[in-house]
């Protein structure tokens, strides 16, 4: 396996993509989309994650992070995975008269590939993790991250981010918006 996109510096902070698999869009679903914030705000305070921008797309995720506690970041979203993968398949279930199973025979088909996998696989391998160098790759990314939603027509105004800076915004239940379509959530 290619080291390219391995995290070797536990120190540094990295630009992450986590993907799902086929780039089914499991968050345009309200529920899912609330799972991820919420494991991400449970692995701010448990785990030691700390994000500095985010956004979450309907099949994917960017964030910039690091790990300041006792795990490492491929630790944190390795567990981060694999709880997410568990509790979206479960709320893929649990939703009565739920027309969204053909997503259970794609993530099905994608576990029966790995035998480390027990049923069901949502995430791609990997993070496509790049360390974060120097403060121009940090504003490069970040702005990446800022324009990603509005450049595929997800916000009506680039002013409406999910994406916060850690520094300035600390609190999440203060800062978090997530704007999808018209439906806004706000923690």
């Amino acid at each position: 396996m290619s080291d390219k996109y391995k995290m070797h510096d536990k120190d540094a902070a990295y630009f992450i993509t986590m993907t799902v698999v086929d780039w089914i869009n499991v968050f345009e679903l309200r529920l899912n989309r609330l799972l991820i914030v919420e494991s991400l705000k449970y692995c701010q305070k448990h785990k030691g994650l700390e994000i500095y921008g985010w956004c979450m797309m309907p099949n994917h995720l960017h964030m910039i992070a690091r790990a300041t506690g006792q795990q490492t970041l491929s630790e944190i979203l390795r567990d981060f995975k694999k709880f997410t993968s568990k509790e979206i398949i479960r709320q893929i279930i649990d939703q009565p008269g739920n027309d969204r199973n053909w997503m259970l025979v794609r993530f099905e088909s994608h576990g029966k590939l790995l035998k480390r996998i027990e049923r069901y696989k949502v995430w791609m391998d990997g993070n496509h993790a790049k360390i974060i160098c120097s403060t121009s790759i940090f504003h490069q990314k970040l702005n990446y991250i800022h324009r990603n939603p509005v450049k595929k027509s997800l916000f009506q105004i680039q002013k409406i981010m999910c994406t916060a800076l850690h520094e300035i915004m600390p609190d999440w239940n203060h800062w978090l918006m997530m704007y999808w379509g018209h439906d806004s959530l706000s923690l």
